[in-house]
């Protein structure tokens, strides 16, 4: 951008900031312009009949009608009196009008009507309609009617104009509140998703551990039974205890941060059932077909032995998935999962050939956006990426990235 360019944009943007200086420069430039033309311009001769010669009791006149706009934004009717006032005090002593005060009139009807509510602005043009009248007839001006209702008409329209701007900024300021709100609601919306998610997270990881726990007490006890008599069998059953005391150790860290209320406890009896995981994958595929959905699995490399976590967080994703192609995917509409596993990072894709990307990215259907929220909890909590979004060709697509050094 040039350096004249953007000196403009900051004029324009310090003008706005200061809209009083605005208005005054406004002011200053119609005088500039009016009185001028007022003092050299010398009267028809038949005007000079109906109006005295302009003077400077004339100009200082025509200088305090004007000056006034400075305060049109801020105090719009008693400007407008102010200078409907000082037009009838020019029309009383017969001194002809500049271009200066005529436009400075209408300025304040505009201004009247643009910056007050319906009533004041609709007094304050009333009484502007009856001031010009009152000033045809001080001047004794003989005017056409195709005149007189062509200058009705101009007054009339610049108080429709500033009506109309205003009723624009009240509706424009309407959809920015409302735009606000909605953005205020979403956010806040989207917040409790997250919260609800990781409570839910912190209850499944909460089982994990408990279950290893419960492997390490039997063990414990297994091994303290026959420390003596099998010293081997003790072992391998310490063994057994260091290697679970790791993951569940190792799993705790995963619910360090994440919240657990009261209202997300599960019922009794039910806290410590197994949690599924890529071994279950087969029968959830199976009640996902039983919907009439087609899915098909494939799986690339070698399998590998997964961290409970890690091995629940893959098979949730999936669910939630194929949960949302059921929703959103349409009749017809068929699903393919892939899981393959590297030395470093497992990688599992869910994609479809359905409609459902419009509705789902939109937040149209049951609890907009919230499967998508848990997907991301779930894939960040294990230092992991994910990517959702349509297909090309069509179809919606969610690829997700766990480290299997996690």
């Amino acid at each position: 951008m040039s350096p004249r360019i953007r000196n403009l944009v900051e004029g324009r943007a310090w003008l706005r900031r200061h809209p009083q200086v605005a208005d005054l420069i406004v002011a200053v430039l119609l005088l500039a312009a009016g009185v001028p033309q007022l003092l050299l311009t010398e009267l028809p001769v038949d005007a000079a009949v109906h109006f005295r010669s302009p003077d400077a009791v004339n100009a200082l006149l025509v200088a305090a009608v004007t000056l006034p706009l400075a305060l049109r934004r801020t105090l719009p009717m008693t400007v407008l009196m102010f200078i409907t006032a000082g037009q009838l005090l020019l029309a009383g002593l017969n001194y002809p009008s500049s271009p200066a005060d005529v436009a400075a009139f209408l300025i304040a009807i505009y201004s009247a009507a643009a910056h007050r509510a319906l009533a004041h602005s609709a007094l304050g043009g009333l009484i502007a309609f009856a001031a010009f009248n009152v000033m045809l007839v001080l001047y004794d001006l003989h005017t056409s009617f195709l005149d007189y209702v062509t200058n009705c008409a101009l007054l009339v329209g610049v108080w429709l104009l500033g009506r109309n701007l205003r009723l624009r900024r009240a509706y424009l300021a309407e959809l920015e509140d409302r735009a606000a709100r909605l953005e205020r609601a979403r956010g806040t919306d989207a917040r409790a998703a997250r919260v609800e998610e990781r409570s839910r997270i912190a209850r499944e990881l909460h089982d994990v551990v408990a279950h290893h726990v419960s492997v390490m007490t039997v063990q414990a006890g297994a091994a303290r039974r026959i420390l003596d008599r099998s010293p081997d069998s003790a072992r391998e059953a310490m063994g057994t205890i260091e290697e679970v005391g790791r993951t569940a150790l190792s799993e705790m860290r995963r619910i360090v941060g994440v919240l657990r209320t009261e209202r997300d406890t599960a019922p009794a009896g039910q806290e410590l059932s197994p949690q599924p995981g890529i071994a279950d994958l087969g029968e959830l595929i199976d009640h996902v077909r039983e919907t009439g959905l087609s899915v098909n699995l494939w799986i690339e490399g070698e399998a590998r032995t997964l961290s409970p976590g890690v091995d629940l967080a893959a098979f949730r994703l999936i669910q939630e998935a194929l949960t949302n192609t059921l929703k959103h995917a349409g009749p017809q509409a068929r699903a393919w999962v892939r899981l393959r596993y590297t030395d470093a990072d497992l990688t599992v894709e869910i994609e479809d050939n359905g409609r459902g990307a419009e509705t789902l990215l939109s937040g149209n259907g049951d609890r907009p956006g919230h499967g998508l929220v848990g997907m991301y909890e779930r894939v960040a909590l294990y230092g992991g990426e994910l990517r959702i979004g349509p297909r090309v060709g069509g179809g919606f697509g969610v690829r997700a990235r766990f480290p299997l050094e996690a």
